[in-house]
């Protein structure tokens, strides 16, 4: 088994560095949680609510605005119903303090 080893790093120009160890483990890298994910949550949980026929085919973050007591977390989903699809931006405002949710709209757009 070694010496295929051998032969294929030969081969392939693979130094024995670049070779697998075995018995290694290798661990994709974790990501940090975006501050916005709790939001997002909540705009397609709210969006699914509001249509409930569509299904939300894709989302982006837009950002957040801040004002004196409130911020407005902003969010743009795609939705496909039937046969139509849209988007649908949606603003998810909350206080500050306890981040409760004080208001959420929606704006259709055909882009």
């Amino acid at each position: 088994m070694k010496k295929l080893l051998i032969c294929f790093a030969i081969l392939f120009g693979f130094t024995s560095s670049s070779l697998p160890q075995f018995g290694q483990t290798a661990f994709a890298q974790q990501k940090p949680t975006p501050s916005y994910a709790k939001w997002s949550k909540i705009a397609i949980a709210k969006t699914k609510e509001k249509y409930p026929n569509a299904q939300v085919v894709d989302y982006l973050y837009v950002g957040r605005t801040n004002g004196p007591r409130t911020s407005t977390e902003k969010f743009k989903l795609w939705l496909k119903e039937n046969q139509k699809e849209f988007g649908v931006y949606v603003d998810i405002e909350f206080t500050k303090q306890t981040e409760q949710v004080v208001n959420v709209t929606y704006t259709e757009t055909a882009r």
